[in-house]
């Protein structure tokens, strides 16, 4: 059964249609909930709420996009404003969502320290690797690491992070960018080659 119809049973009350509505998406809603809140346990209850909250809003949802980005769009939601109620500084998804945070026309920051990266294999081999890659994606600014784990880690088109977040999509593109160069300053402090680093001066 395709998903249009399984869509449409659920709309009239089949709960097992809504299970297997959802059930392709529950791991990467997961996913993308443990890496914005760092936590397993606060994952499994954006989880759960992102279900609860679909399931309640079934009959609200219009298709004006896929299925699994509206999805992805609660389960944001619920996540950030999980993470704003643990840390006061965490920016809100509405202030995440708007296009004010980041301007398609300023001017890209230099990175301060960027170094050549060592042979890869010899990286992956290294058991501290997928903490500290975590541990980067995290000290990203929110507006970054949304469209970061959209894009480049789920995997979603540019124009999917777009509709979840509610923004254009040059500006998902600016924001991937200046993700991409964060990351990059920060693994190159440790994974870099240090005979080969290359220092941004100020003018």
């Amino acid at each position: 059964m395709n998903e249009q119809n399984l869509l449409e049973q659920a709309k009239q009350g089949d709960y097992n249609a809504f299970v297997k509505l959802v059930e392709p998406h529950e791991r990467r809603l997961y996913n993308l909930a443990l890496r914005i809140t760092g936590s397993r346990e606060d994952a499994e209850d954006v989880l759960q709420d992102t279900l609860l909250s679909a399931l309640e809003h079934l009959k609200d949802f219009r298709g004006d996009a896929a299925f699994g980005t509206w999805l992805y769009r609660i389960a944001m939601h619920n996540a950030f404003r999980l993470l704003r109620q643990r840390r006061s500084d965490t920016i809100s998804f509405e202030e995440l969502t708007s296009e004010r945070i980041e301007e398609e026309d300023e001017p890209l920051p230099h990175p301060e320290f960027i170094a050549e990266w060592r042979d890869p294999a010899e990286l992956a081999e290294q058991k501290e690797l997928r903490r500290i890659l975590d541990e980067a994606i995290q000290n990203l600014p929110e507006s970054y690491r949304a469209v970061f784990l959209l894009r480049d880690v789920d995997g979603l088109s540019t124009k999917e992070v777009a509709e979840i977040l509610g923004i254009s999509e040059g500006n998902v593109k600016v924001r991937l960018l200046r993700a991409r160069l964060k990351l990059r300053e920060i693994l190159s402090r440790y994974f870099g080659d240090p005979t080969k680093v290359v220092k941004h001066k100020h003018p």
